[in-house]
């Protein structure tokens, strides 16, 4: 079986250990963070905070449902956290490059997934890198969207 490789990037105002914090929050600020048009439910069995995280993801995408048992660790940790399911041969990477001086950081989802055989394997390559990309560009302006919102918190906190 072949596999397909499917990332995007996009820049951050924020710093690097503050964007790390959010993407390995799994009982928090991750899930607030995953497009809520595919992503159905996020539950943690273990842990909860990076490396040794298990969470089962149910996603909905073209009609179509997909159940994913996530295991979580930390390859360079503050830098890149890994989401690993072996069963599903989905292998994702959130890899996080300061820029700036730290102010803002370079963030890239990337990921290598495993094709089926056959016809089904064709559509797979043909129809998952645009579907995939498109979740992942929601995602990041989610991220975004999220850190902006935490710095106006702490910029101009509630009496």
């Amino acid at each position: 079986m072949s596999q397909i490789h499917i990332e995007v990037s996009d820049v951050i105002n924020a710093p690097q250990d503050a964007i790390y914090a959010v993407i390995a929050d799994y009982r928090g600020s991750h899930n607030d963070i995953l497009p809520k048009a595919y992503f159905k439910r996020m539950t943690v069995v273990q842990g909860g905070q990076g490396a040794g995280t298990v969470a089962d993801v149910a996603m909905e995408v073209m009609g179509k449902k997909f159940d994913y048992h996530l295991i979580v660790s930390e390859p360079e940790p503050g830098r890149v956290l890994a989401e690993t399911d072996e069963a599903a041969g989905i292998f994702t990477t959130f890899t996080l490059e300061p820029l700036d001086g730290g102010q803002r950081t370079r963030v890239t989802i990337a990921s290598d997934m495993r094709l089926s055989g056959g016809f089904v394997g064709f559509m797979e390559r043909l129809m998952n890198p645009s579907i995939t990309r498109r979740i992942y560009r929601e995602e990041l302006h989610n991220l975004e969207a999220y850190m902006q919102q935490k710095t106006e918190l702490v910029a101009y906190p509630q009496a």
